[in-house]
């Protein structure tokens, strides 16, 4: 039997999930935390549990946050129950993750109970709504690969260096080079694909596929 952390400040959630998760044989104690510190506080009691959180409502401060929080904890198994995930959130937490489960608050109550089920178990579940989002994108990727091939290989590299992170200064000094000559590249490569800032660049360089999800961490 596994320990639920219920992190969901909506009353009428909590008592939906408490109703349907009590009805399975593998729920032992369902904990309701109403903060990060209280999370936290029962997660290291609890660091096998399952925790069924509403990102939305609760008090994280990034994407990057419930990242560090699901690899601190690594034992323990996550469904994200909350509405209004931008596309790029699904994808960056699903790429990062391998224990985040997703559910949308407008899902069935059939996928809801699967949900539960799959993830006491274990074993990650992405709901159909958000199972056809990254399934949309992987189409959409593969439209917009082709223009990477205005670049040059050297500018690719670059502009993905540039998508990760880097300076100029770090840029030059991996490939040998001046900060004079990474800049030129920056300007060719800004002119070609027509955009006027790194910002910019970046989500060209994530569109073109240029940049694995996997090595973007916010």
């Amino acid at each position: 039997m596994r320990s639920v952390l219920l992190a969901d400040n909506q009353d009428i959630t909590r008592l939906g999930c408490m109703f349907l998760l009590q009805e399975s044989r593998e729920v032992g104690h369902i904990i309701t935390v109403s903060t990060k510190k209280e999370l936290l506080a029962e997660m290291l009691e609890n660091p096998d549990a399952l925790v069924i959180l509403d990102y939305t409502l609760f008090d994280f401060s990034s994407l990057n946050e419930l990242i560090i929080f699901q690899i601190r904890f690594e034992k323990a198994d996550w469904i994200l129950f909350s509405d209004e995930l931008s596309d790029d959130f699904l994808r960056i937490l699903l790429y990062n993750t391998q224990s985040v489960s997703v559910l949308l608050k407008d899902t069935s109550e059939d996928e809801i109970r699967s949900c539960f089920k799959e993830t006491l178990k274990g074993k990650r579940y992405i709901c159909n709504h958000v199972s056809n989002v990254l399934l949309d994108f992987s189409k959409r990727l593969e439209t917009v690969r082709a223009p990477k091939s205005i670049l040059t290989v050297t500018e690719q590299e670059i502009l993905k260096e540039m998508a990760l992170g880097k300076t100029t200064k770090e840029i030059a000094a991996k490939r040998h080079v001046s900060a004079h000559t990474i800049m030129t590249h920056r300007k060719n490569i800004f002119r070609k694909i027509e955009v006027n800032n790194v910002h910019e660049a970046t989500k060209y360089a994530m569109r073109a596929g240029l940049v694995d999800m996997s090595e973007y961490y916010i």
